[in-house]
């Protein structure tokens, strides 16, 4: 789940299971749905039980695989990685290649989420591309 997309049939067969268990019928009769769905998956503090919902999971598991890429650039996958992906530029604003591993396919999801909530700041600008960066948040 770390490193590859789920494909969204298996997170769907996976959050069946949990739903068979809680609701699910026994001998022909069925449980009563005593809490919704979109209840369940909320967070315990919001007053849910806390399930994963397994899409987002992956792809906070693959946004974390990104974000050690850019805060551990030494280590040997983040070189090899670099080498083959994007070896002049930067992860954050490189446009990468239409044919890629089913690896880094799965990490260029997780690096979607990271965009959106990466931020940085302009110090002395000389590291600034005025055409190239984002200078108003996406919604």
């Amino acid at each position: 789940m770390s490193v590859f997309k789920l494909p969204d049939g298996v997170c769907e067969t996976l959050e069946r299971f949990i739903r068979d268990f809680w609701w699910g019928s026994k001998t022909g009769k069925r449980k009563v749905h005593w809490i919704a769905w979109e209840k369940l998956i909320k967070t315990k503090g919001t007053g849910g039980i806390g399930f994963k919902d397994f899409n987002f999971f992956n792809q906070a598991m693959l946004a974390r695989q990104a974000w050690r890429l850019i805060v551990q650039p030494n280590t040997l996958c983040a070189k090899v990685l670099k080498a083959k992906y994007y070896p002049n530029g930067n992860l954050l604003d490189t446009v990468f290649p239409q044919i890629m591993s089913p690896t880094w396919r799965s990490i260029i999801r997780g690096l979607e989420l990271v965009k959106r909530g990466v931020i940085w700041r302009i110090g002395s600008g000389e590291k600034v591309k005025i055409w190239r960066n984002n200078w108003l948040p996406k919604n």
